[in-house]
């Protein structure tokens, strides 16, 4: 075989098969995913069943210590692997063999270095309550939590290298987060959540179960007239 047949047959090969099989492992890897909301921890940022869009490279980024994420993001995590409470056998009903961390989706509260504590409900950051309105009116028109453990936490100093997360869900058990497991690592962040990409339109009020069951995502009421859900997710509460 000659040099010029044989780098011939290297370029389709090239061109027909490993190209394409490259470009689907760079856009899988280092491209974006969509991540599905489960549940109503994130209210009333988001609600169960948004899809949410997830840029991998900057998750790579940040974990090989290129820029970092900022307080107010909402990111895609893993819980810490000490939090034996958030490892599961189950997915979508069907029971696995084996336990897994499945994702998680929260609020940056806190930087390294910060200090977060809550009291009556009420976030700290350093000294100052952290400015998040619209949860916030949200929860006290509804259930908000001033009594519990989790609405009543000491000071926490976030170590270097990790974030303090919660949701926005401010209801009693309304989210497990930091506040039970910890700061969460940058190498277990999956990446920061940019936009909400469906579903299309969705009504314009909630009003959650404030039950305290389980579940509680099954019994959150909707009205109003329909609105445009596609956006951009932005900083704060």
């Amino acid at each position: 075989m000659t040099a010029a047949r044989q780098d011939s047959r290297l370029t389709r090969l090239w061109r027909d098969w490993l190209s394409p099989l490259a470009f689907a492992l760079l856009l899988t890897q280092f491209g974006a995913t969509a991540v599905r909301v489960d549940g109503v921890s994130m209210l009333p940022g988001l609600r169960h069943g948004e899809t949410l869009l997830v840029p991998k490279i900057e998750g790579w980024a940040h974990t090989l210590g290129v820029g970092s994420y900022g307080r107010g993001d909402v990111v895609v995590f893993k819980p810490p692997r000490t939090a034996t409470q958030e490892w599961t056998r189950t997915y979508r009903g069907l029971t696995l063999p084996w336990a897994y961390r499945p994702y998680l989706v929260k609020r940056v509260i806190g930087l390294p270095g910060d200090t977060v504590q809550v009291t009556q409900g009420r976030v700290t950051v350093n000294g100052r309550p952290l400015n998040e309105p619209r949860t916030t009116a949200y929860w006290n028109a509804a259930c908000h939590d001033t009594t519990s453990d989790l609405a009543n936490t000491p000071a926490v100093t976030v170590p270097a290298g990790t974030y303090f997360v919660m949701g926005d869900n401010r209801s009693p058990g309304g989210s497990l987060d930091s506040r039970v497991f910890g700061p969460v690592g940058t190498a277990d962040i999956a990446g920061r959540a940019v936009a909400s990409v469906w579903p299309l339109v969705t009504p314009t009020n909630t009003t959650p179960a404030c039950d305290g069951l389980e579940q509680p995502e099954q019994r959150v009421k909707t009205g109003g007239p329909q609105q445009w859900n596609p956006r951009l997710l932005h900083s704060g509460g």
